[in-house]
């Protein structure tokens, strides 16, 4: 099981792609983080989310993804 952290914003309608792209894999615990309430993560990703993170290897794999890159990030980790 891993524990990924998607950085996104309410309304924003990539944010709801990759958030059905990630229903696939239920192997995966995600924590969402809007990035509109946390200014410490506005800075860094503004422009670029949704943003996929792994928190303990610093990993991320930002907007445009599929779901064969998400397996791929996910694999990655292993």
């Amino acid at each position: 099981m891993h524990n990924l952290i998607l950085f996104g914003t309410l309304g924003c309608h990539l944010c709801e792609e990759a958030n059905i792209l990630l229903a696939g894999f239920s192997h995966v615990v995600i924590e969402h983080i809007d990035i509109a309430e946390q200014t410490q993560w506005q800075a860094q990703y503004a422009i670029k989310i949704p943003v996929l993170y792994h928190p303990h290897t610093k990993k991320e794999l930002a907007w445009p993804f599929s779901q064969q890159q998400i397996q791929h990030f996910i694999d990655e980790l292993d």
